[in-house]
């Protein structure tokens, strides 16, 4: 296994290792609501900042082994494999965590579970639609909204993970929308945008055949 593959395959253990922990705090939790440390009066746990630090450094590493890979020349099946594995697994995960109440909070509304559900089943569906493609030796390409998608998740979930800062500030003079929600609901957008355009785009990949 080349080191490119490695650093996937460290993300996959790393996001691993973090549910698992999540799950164990929460139990914590349960058992002792005074058991977790908040920084001050700021609103943040010492927990959602280590696992928003995670995040961080897992979206990195996500540019580093494909970097690697084509400056290397080592780009593998393998990794073409675990890399959107792994990439999923960072960010719906943390979406999905972020939907349910924890330690005591709920960071989100109702609204936002069908953000998640809408960012999810987009996920599958276009994985499902490559997964074809490459059965008939075709490679779909990557479009704006689907890029903007990405960088809109990368951007929510540190946000939402540290209770809306930096934006804190901004939400406090806001009546109805927080910015962290409004990152959310863009987002959404261009997650739904995105899967349209792979479907509409490249609708020939599952038609052929059809009568």
């Amino acid at each position: 296994m080349n080191i490119p593959n490695k650093i996937t395959l460290s993300r996959i253990i790393i996001v691993g290792l973090m549910l698992i922990a999540l799950f164990a705090l929460d139990i914590v939790y349960w058992v002792n609501p005074f058991s977790v440390p908040f920084l001050g009066n700021s609103g943040i746990n010492v927990i959602d900042l280590v696992i928003c630090i995670v995040f961080v450094l897992g979206a990195l590493t996500d540019k580093l082994d494909g970097s690697l890979a084509r400056k290397w020349n080592q780009v593998t099946d393998l990794g073409k494999f675990l890399d959107p594995i792994a990439d999923k697994l960072l960010v719906d995960s943390l979406l999905i965590y972020l939907c349910l109440p924890h330690f005591g909070i709920a960071l989100t509304n109702p609204i936002f579970m069908w953000c998640v559900l809408v960012m999810i089943v987009r996920d599958i569906v276009v994985d499902a639609l490559r997964m074809i493609a490459v059965k008939k030796g075709k490679v779909l390409a990557a479009n704006v909204f689907g890029k903007l998608k990405t960088v809109l998740q990368m951007v929510a979930i540190p946000v939402l993970l540290l209770g809306g800062w930096p934006f804190t500030y901004f939400d406090a003079s806001w009546t109805y929308f927080r910015i962290e929600d409004i990152l959310v609901y863009l987002a959404t957008l261009a997650s739904l945008f995105s899967g349209l355009f792979y479907l509409i785009k490249n609708r020939s990949v599952f038609l052929e055949g059809e009568k």
